[in-house]
């Protein structure tokens, strides 16, 4: 499974947003569009994708700018994974 599909499998169990994650491209606002992503589910997303993709997220990583949409929350994730596999 890619880091696209992944992530959206990611935010849709943690946002319960079921089908309506099929229909979120790239360019999908998250903060200020999903009603369920809120301060706990942000916390609640790093936690997964930490876990999903045995990587580590520091505070000072994470900005609005990250969850501004699914194309910059996949773009970090897949620096994050890059980073990790260079090691």
């Amino acid at each position: 499974m890619d880091n696209t599909t992944q992530t959206k499998k990611i935010l849709s169990d943690v946002l319960g947003l079921n089908a309506q994650i099929d229909s979120m491209s790239k360019d999908t606002v998250l903060l200020g569009n999903i009603p369920e992503l809120d301060s706990v589910a942000v916390v609640a997303i790093i936690v997964a994708l930490e876990k999903n993709f045995s990587i580590t997220i520091h505070d000072d990583e994470i900005s609005a700018q990250t969850f501004q949409t699914l194309g910059t929350l996949i773009n970090f994730i897949d620096k994050k994974v890059a980073l990790k596999t260079s090691l």
